[in-house]
């Protein structure tokens, strides 16, 4: 019995030796750029817990804002799992055209530094997560205030695995994007692209909430969602600036680009706002805002200043014109404009680097041989084939789950609101 016992345990110690990285030191990494990125890695979640969260719970029925708050907590620990578990490795390790290896498993065997950076891989590692939590939490601004909890939370760990892991490995882990000299400095594909285009998908097969569009009530609070826009707007220089993987010019310009796009995506939007409605809003300037950096994603580390200036403006007209068309003439309820800001946004701004990027225009250049038209087509058929993928496997996802879990909550629980229906819990007391 003892003698198995101490077998068991030698055996478990042996496990978890097997999955630790090594610390020893190297002199191949760059203690500041070490802590540069943990830095960044705080921002990108700081994005999600508590920005996101607190930028959507402004915008839907005070009844419904802990079940928004909730989601997003629920997905930032599965993703963080499952991350942990096997989309790393999937993700980033190896050099298959589709997907990556298990050879990096529940982070075993990570390098002491992450070529070609100066990085621990575990701090890469850390940095990527925070990505893979903020991408599926996007979505859920498709459908608050009648989604059933189930669905989010089972949705939310297969569409990370199905959609966003391989996507990443396209362009980022060495895939086959990446091979066609795809662009994507921070996620404008990977992220705003993908979550954007589910989004849209999953707005059209739960339905429209109870009175959309001619009975909706206002948001709740407008300045908790201008509070949450600040904190996104605040993280967004971890989630581009960051993304240089190094403390330098490149970070730098990155971070002065994405503060640019989002001045300009505001001011671009309010003024839009302002000759529709005569009147600017907090809401207004704040969904510009996030237009600008949700645009200026994908080319903030190639484009110049300037170019980043034009970048946001046109994100925040172009995307406050597609958020009229999806909800007034398509007549979706894409709640929370996920698809019109994120992946308008993401998707224009990969297309828009591919010019910004040129060398006489204070880019980074294109590459040795890049041209503009060579560059746009590439950066099309990534979209393309990223929006198609994503509809596809949202659609299957979806359902599939429906045969497991209801979709939605039924009309007496989306009267009564998520807080309680759903998790018993309000999130104002009511005298």
């Amino acid at each position: 019995m003892h003698l198995h016992l101490r077998r068991s345990l030698s055996g478990l110690a042996l496990l978890l030796l097997s999955v630790t990285p090594s610390y020893a030191a190297t002199s191949s990494i760059d203690s500041g750029q070490v802590a540069w990125i943990l830095t960044a890695s705080a921002l990108v979640l700081f994005m999600t817990l508590p920005g996101l969260g607190l930028f959507y719970g402004g915008l839907v029925q005070a009844r419904n804002v802990l079940s928004v708050l909730m989601q997003c907590f629920a997905i930032c620990c599965i993703a963080s799992v499952l991350w942990a578990i096997c989309g790393y490795s999937l993700a980033f390790d190896g050099s298959g055209p589709l997907i990556g290896t298990l050879n990096k498993a529940f982070l075993a065997h990570l390098d002491a530094v992450r070529a070609p950076t100066l990085l621990p891989e575990s701090v890469f590692a850390l940095y990527q997560m925070t990505f893979a939590v903020i991408t599926p939490a996007l979505i859920i601004g498709a459908f608050p205030e009648r989604v059933a909890f189930p669905f989010v939370a089972l949705f939310s760990a297969l569409w990370l695995m199905l959609v966003y892991v391989p996507v990443a490995h396209w362009i980022w882990g060495g895939g086959w994007l990446a091979g066609l000299g795809t662009l994507d400095f921070a996620g404008g594909i990977v992220v705003h692209t993908t979550a954007g285009v589910s989004a849209l998908v999953l707005a059209v097969m739960i339905g429209k909430r109870r009175g959309f569009p001619a009975a909706l009530q206002p948001p709740h609070s407008p300045g908790m969602t201008m509070m949450g826009a600040g904190m996104l707007w605040v993280g967004w220089f971890g989630f581009n600036g960051g993304s240089a993987l190094s403390a330098d010019g490149s970070a730098a310009n990155a971070i002065l680009a994405t503060h640019l796009s989002a001045a300009a995506g505001a001011l671009a939007w309010t003024a839009a706002e302002w000759v529709k409605i005569r009147k600017p809003t907090s809401i207004g300037i704040v969904t510009g805002c996030v237009a600008g950096l949700a645009t200026i994603t994908p080319a903030a580390g190639f484009v110049s200043p300037a170019a980043a200036l034009a970048i946001g403006t046109a994100g925040g007209l172009v995307c406050f014109f597609a958020t009229l068309y999806v909800k007034h003439r398509l007549a979706i309820d894409d709640s929370l404009d996920v698809f019109a800001v994120h992946g308008v946004g993401g998707m224009l701004g990969s297309l828009l680097l591919a010019v910004f990027a040129l060398p006489d225009l204070g880019g980074a250049g294109l590459g040795e041989g890049g041209t503009v038209l060579r560059q746009l087509g590439v950066q099309a058929l990534a979209i393309a084939v990223t929006a198609v993928w994503s509809v596809v496997v949202t659609f299957g996802l979806t359902r599939m789950l429906s045969a497991v879990t209801p979709l939605r909550v039924d009309a007496e629980a989306e009267y009564e609101g998520l807080d309680i229906a759903s998790h018993g819990e309000r999130a104002y007391e009511y005298t």
